[in-house]
Formats: structure tokens, C-alpha cells, sequence
């Protein structure tokens, strides 16, 4: 075969270092030699698809430190044998439940003697990169002394979305090594970055491609590989006068996107590197008490929680999806959203709308969109191909999946639906994205109706990753299985509902956004309303929500909800319907409550004589969410109340350190919920009464 062609391969496939001996004394590693004399240790975590480091895994890797120490070989080079990366950090199921913080850090302090002693080894050591290298396997990589990445990877802190920072080493060694407002900001922020970045930051050492590894790793091992090192920026900016101001800043951008009440994470980091950044064994020392002490917060008990509730949604979906072309009707905000985000993940997608101006529109917010989610500029180009304009229809005869992403009026649905339903091929898909109509009434114009459902995805389609799949009495169960299918093939967490007025979400939000309007009606400030909200950790207030969202949209929605379930919601205020007609209606308008520029609220009138608000209009805001939530299970519209706590958190961006709405009732205790509940209701009527369904819950 052409040598080149060879070469091609050879980047295309992950050798994965040199074949181990068959029968490995270890479980989870395979240690090999090669010609050179070389050790090459293999991360192979039993029965696992990707490396994470648990306590004795770590325990294990101690034991073949210590075989290393005794046979000295020539360099040890420390690789992962699973195609899908390094290691994507720590094992998660350890942290959970922990409430002593004494036995985590005696726990890691132990993982903290392993790592050490891979430090002190007294040959070359080399970290050989592919995939995701996060947390834990990121600390592991630092404490070889030279690391070779494969073009692809991608490294990171992600323990900030944990509630904790890191903690085997890495805030020492990280700030050691890469200037340290850098390697700070990426363990504040989580973010991750790729292979060409960490080279140029000094976080590795160089970028091979898979068939130069080996050359690379001699070189390392013998000495002939530039090694990135530390500048004198980096000592000049982990002295402590400089580390006083430079913390200082941080924290004042920190407070920005997470109030330290809340997450107290950022700052234990920060006051970390302050006081130790320029004393390496004393920054060791002191990670571990901060580490132990975040682990047992119940912020990051929540946030872990959060991140179990994903992969729990993530199996609802299942696997074995059979949708390739999607066709998508209506190039609107969600319509176009919809359709661009299901060519970025790979989709065939015909978008179809009466005019040609939306189609237009919504071809250059997806290519907005395609750039920002795919990295590659091949890769943006492709996706792009993928999305074709389709003004006559053409698409409904050859997708497995038709998306009707209309205005909000039965009749013109129906219309479109008696339309296409001849046209559809035989086991394909019609799906609505309705936010508010039920499917009972959709299905009466269809002659198979088994083939409707619902998928209600969240605006912005790309930042909210809750899609609800609505089945009704007649859905057919194997269609319903692939619509859970495919919404895991776009990168979407779906949430099985029946077809109910609002579903969950919407009218779990629509009590929030209507309260906030009648305390508006109440002569309340609306900078202290969406404060209040703010304060309780919501990402935005309910009336910057309202407008984002569009105060029309929200009318609609609390008038049909109304109609179905009269004084449990707040009553809408005269002046509201004016404000709309008036075409006042938030982002969309420019105007709403608050002017709006570049997509933003502007807030900028806000008096820094405020009053504060008080917890009573927290709870009058978010109290009546728990309560829907409880209702929305006593009627089975969902079956989980896991379920409900991961759609108000991944669909609304509900304060995910509260651990979801139910979560957040459990930890203060459903007694104290209820009695609050009454003691609303009593001042403010009964729309706060608590529902039946507070009895059994647990």
C-alpha cells in the first residue's frame, strides 16, 4: 500500500502506544515495554467506556508507582487505552451524599500522595493526550513533566459546574506552569480548550499528530524536546502584591455571573492563589481542607445532583435512532432555530414557509448558529449544505420526521396538517412544537392520528437543551420510542409528558411571569421584582424573561391556561393587553417594560437606593413552580419527579444549585412549603392554595 495512504491511516487511527502483554497484573492499567525501554502505562478502566479516576483506581495506581520506583525503566509514558479520550476526570458517584468534610479530605490527601509520588519519579515522564483531558485526568497530565497532545483534544477544569475546584494539585501546578490570569480563568469559567491553545498557553509541550507520537516521545524522554516554560510574567504575577489586585478583580468579575452566597466556589479558589500562589507546597497543603469544605456545601451536593439528573435524561432517550432527514415547516425564530440546530448535529433538513423572507432570515441565523457550535470551518460548510430552502414542500414526501413550528392557531395547523398528511410517507413523524395546544385537539383533523406528537423545544433552541415529547391517549409507543431517540441524537435531553394545558414547563413558568405582573400592578418596582428572582438564584427576573420570550407569547399562553385552569393562576392585569396591542412587547419590539438594545435589557436606570426585596415576593414568585410541579405528578402528566426537577432546570435554567423546584421543597421541608403556601393564599387569594398532591410527597 502507498506509504502515504499508510500515513493517512495512521492519523485517522489511535495506536494507543505498543501492544501490552496479554495477562496484566492490574485491572485497571496494562504496563508495557518498547524497544527503547520505554514503560508505556495504559489508563484502562475496567468495565468503564471512558477513564475516571475513583479511589482505587488511584489506589492501584500507586501499587505500580511503586513496581516503576523499583525497575527504573528508561521514561514512562502515561496514555489512555480507551478511544474516547484521557481521562474525563474525577468519578462523580464518589462525591455524592457526602456531609463530614474530615473523611473527604483524608480521602484526598491519600489521591494527593499518589499524584505527588508521580511527580517525584525519577525519570522522564510523559502524558501522551487524545480527546477530552478534564479535572482529575488534567492533574494527573500536569504532574508529568512533559505532556504531547493529539491534535482533537481538549482540556479543561470543569469542577465549577460541580460546586467544588480542583483538587488533586491542579490549582498549584496549573498557576505554576501557564500565566496564571489564564489558567485561573479557565478554572474559573470551566471552559474547555483545544490542543493548538493549551500549546500556545504552555500547557503542553508540543502537538503531534498520531503517527509521529513515538519520534515525539523519544525526544521527550531523551531529552530533545523543547519543554514549554514558565516566563517571568508568570512568577511576577503570582507575587503577592500583584496576586491582591489581580484576586480582587476576579472576584468582582466572579460576582457578575455567580453570587458567592450561592456558589462559593469561585471564591475559595480565588482566596486560594491569593494567599499561596507563590508557594507551591503551601498551595498543595491548603487545597485540600477548601476542596473538602466545597464538597459538603449543599451547593455542590445540588449541582451534582444536577449532573446525575442529565445523564439520567440522557438514558431516557435511548439509543437506535432511525430519523436522517428532518423537514421542518415554518422558518420563524423556533422553526429556524430547529432546523439549523438539527443540520449542525448531522441531519438532512428541508425548511418550508409560505415566503421566501423568513426561509432567507433564518439561512443566516443558521449560519450564526453552525459557526458558533461546530469549530471547523469544513464542518460549518457541510451542515450548511445540509439545510436545504424548501418553499414548495418538496421534503414532506422523504423525511422521517416532519417539525411544524407555526403561529399558535389551531386552524391554521389543521389546515397545514390535512395538507401534508397525504403526502407523508408510510412510519414517518409529524411532530408539533406547539407550547400551548393540546394534542387532543390537534389529532381530530388527521385520519393517523397515532402519528402525532409533540416536541417542544426552548427558545434559544442552542442554549436550552430541555426538549418535552408530548404523547396523547392514541400516540403510537414506537413512534414516541424514536422521537425519544432522535431528540438524543441532536444533543437534546428529552422529557416524556402527556398532553396537558402548558405540558410541565410552560405552565410551571406562566404562575412566575403573571406574578410578577400583578406585583407590578401593585405599585412594585420591576428592577426589585426580577431581584427577587435573582436573588433566589433564577438566571433573570420573570419580567426580563416575560420580554424576552415576548409578552404576546406570554398573554396567549396565560389566557389558554386560564381557560383551563381559572383562579390557580394570577389574574391579568387590563393594562398588560394594552401594552401588547400597543406592540410593546419586549427584545422582539425594542420596548417593553425595559428598552431593549443589542438583545439586551437595559438596566441601566436602576437606582442604587433600591429597596431590597423581601423573601415574601421570592416566595410569591417561585413557591407557586414548586406547587405545579407537585401537581403536574399527582395528575401523571410526568411520572418523575427527577424528570421534573431536570426539565425546570435544563428548559428554564431554574437555579440548578437549588437541585430543581421539587428539590428545593424537599431541602426546606414540604411542611414549611405549605404553611408558606397558606399563609399566601390567606393574604393574597387562592391561587397560592397548595395542591392535594403535597400529601404524599416525599
Amino acid at each position: 500500500m502507498d506509504s502515504r495512504i499508510m500515513d493517512l491511516l495512521g492519523d485517522r487511527v489511535l495506536e494507543l502506544g505498543p501492544r501490552p502483554e496479554p495477562d496484566s497484573p492490574y485491572r485497571h492499567f496494562k504496563l508495557t515495554r518498547d524497544a527503547d525501554g520505554i514503560a508505556w502505562l495504559l489508563f484502562d478502566r475496567e468495565g468503564a467506556s471512558a477513564n475516571t479516576l475513583s479511589a482505587d483506581l488511584i489506589e492501584e495506581l500507586e501499587t505500580v508507582l511503586a513496581a516503576l520506583e523499583g525497575q527504573r525503566p528508561t521514561g514512562l509514558v502515561i496514555r489512555s487505552a480507551k478511544p474516547s479520550g484521557f481521562i474525563a476526570g474525577a468519578d462523580v458517584n464518589e462525591f455524592r451524599g457526602a456531609a463530614d468534610p474530615w473523611p473527604v479530605e483524608i480521602a484526598i490527601g491519600r489521591a494527593h500522595t499518589v499524584i505527588d509520588r508521580l511527580e517525584a519519579l525519577k525519570i522522564p515522564t510523559v502524558a501522551v493526550i487524545h480527546g477530552f483531558c478534564l479535572g482529575g485526568g488534567l492533574e494527573v497530565a500536569l504532574a508529568c513533566q512533559s505532556r504531547i497532545a493529539i491534535d482533537g483534544a481538549r482540556f479543561g477544569f470543569p469542577e465549577v459546574m460541580l460546586g467544588l475546584h480542583p483538587g488533586l494539585g491542579g490549582t498549584a501546578r496549573f498557576t505554576k506552569l501557564v500565566n496564571p490570569m489564564q489558567a485561573m480563568t479557565l478554572m474559573l469559567t470551566g471552559k474547555t480548550i483545544d490542543a493548538r491553545k493549551a500549546k500556545s498557553l504552555g500547557l503542553v509541550d508540543a502537538v503531534a499528530e498520531e503517527r509521529h507520537v513515538r519520534n515525539a516521545v523519544r525526544d521527550a524522554v531523551f531529552g530533545r524536546l523543547k519543554r514549554a516554560k514558565p516566563g517571568p510574567l508568570n512568577a511576577i504575577l503570582n507575587l503577592g502584591p500583584v496576586r491582591g489586585l489581580l484576586a480582587k478583580r476576579m472576584r468582582a468579575e466572579a460576582g457578575k455571573a455567580a453570587p458567592q452566597e450561592h456558589y462559593p466556589a469561585p471564591y475559595a479558589l480565588i482566596d486560594l492563589w491569593e494567599q499561596h500562589g507563590d508557594d507551591k507546597l503551601a498551595m498543595l497543603r491548603a487545597e485540600k481542607p477548601s476542596f473538602a469544605k466545597l464538597m459538603v456545601t449543599p451547593t455542590a451536593q445540588n449541582l451534582i445532583r444536577v449532573f446525575f439528573l442529565r445523564e439520567q435524561m440522557k438514558k431516557l432517550a435511548g439509543s437506535g435512532n432511525r430519523i436522517k432527514h428532518v423537514h421542518v415547516i415554518g422558518a420563524g425564530a423556533m422553526g429556524g432555530d430547529i432546523a439549523a440546530w438539527c443540520a449542525g448535529q448531522g441531519f438532512r433538513v428541508t425548511l418550508a414557509d409560505m415566503k421566501p423572507e423568513p426561509i432567507a432570515g433564518a439561512i443566516k441565523r443558521a449560519s450564526d448558529l453552525v459557526g458558533k457550535i461546530l469549530r471547523k470551518r469544513p464542518d460549518v460548510r457541510d451542515a450548511l449544505d445540509r439545510l436545504v430552502p424548501d418553499m414548495d414542500g418538496e421534503g414532506i414526501r422523504n423525511a422521517d420526521l416532519i417539525i411544524e413550528a407555526v403561529p399558535e392557531k389551531l386552524e391554521l395547523k389543521q389546515k397545514i396538517y390535512a395538507a401534508l398528511e397525504p403526502r407523508m410517507k408510510p412510519g414517518a413523524i409529524l411532530a408539533t412544537n406547539t407550547s400551548s395546544i393540546p394534542l387532543q385537539d390537534l389529532r381530530t383533523t388527521l385520519t393517523k392520528p397515532e402519528r402525532l406528537l409533540g416536541l417542544h423545544f426552548f427558545n434559544p433552541v442552542s442554549r436550552l437543551q430541555l426538549v418535552e415529547v408530548v404523547s396523547h391517549d392514541g400516540s403510537d409507543p414506537e413512534m414516541l420510542k424514536a422521537a425519544l431517540a432522535f431528540v438524543g441524537a441532536i444533543d437534546r435531553l428529552p422529557l416524556p409528558v402527556k398532553s396537558s394545558p402548558g405540558f410541565l414547563v410552560n405552565r410551571a413558568l406562566t404562575p412566575y411571569m403573571l406574578e410578577a405582573m400583578v406585583m407590578l400592578d401593585q405599585k412594585i418596582d420591576k428592577s426589585v421584582i426580577d431581584a427577587a428572582a435573582v436573588k433566589f438564584g433564577m438566571p433573570m427576573g420573570p419580567i426580563e424573561l416575560a420580554e424576552q420570550v415576548g409578552l404576546d407569547i406570554c398573554l396567549d399562553v396565560g389566557d389558554m391556561l386560564r381557560s383551563k385552569f381559572g383562579d390557580q393562576l394570577p389574574p391579568t392585569p387590563a393594562w398588560l393587553r394594552e401594552k401588547v396591542a400597543k406592540g410593546e412587547l419586549g427584545r422582539k419590539t425594542g420596548k417593553g417594560f425595559y428598552l431593549w438594545k443589542d438583545g439586551k435589557a437595559d438596566k441601566s436606570a436602576v437606582s442604587p437606593s433600591m429597596p431590597e426585596p423581601t423573601e415574601e415576593m421570592i416566595d410569591r414568585l417561585v413557591l407557586p413552580m414548586s406547587n405545579v410541579c407537585v401537581a403536574a405528578l399527582r395528575e401523571g402528566i410526568v411520572d418523575d419527579a427527577d424528570a421534573v426537577d431536570g426539565a425546570m432546570i435544563f428548559g428554564t435554567g431554574y437555579a440548578p444549585f437549588r437541585g430543581g423546584p421539587l428539590n428545593y421543597a424537599r431541602s426546606r421541608g414540604a411542611e414549611n412549603v405549605v404553611s408558606a403556601l397558606h399563609a399566601l393564599a390567606d393574604k393574597f387569594g387562592d391561587r397560592f392554595a397548595p395542591d392535594a398532591g403535597w400529601e404524599n410527597f416525599r
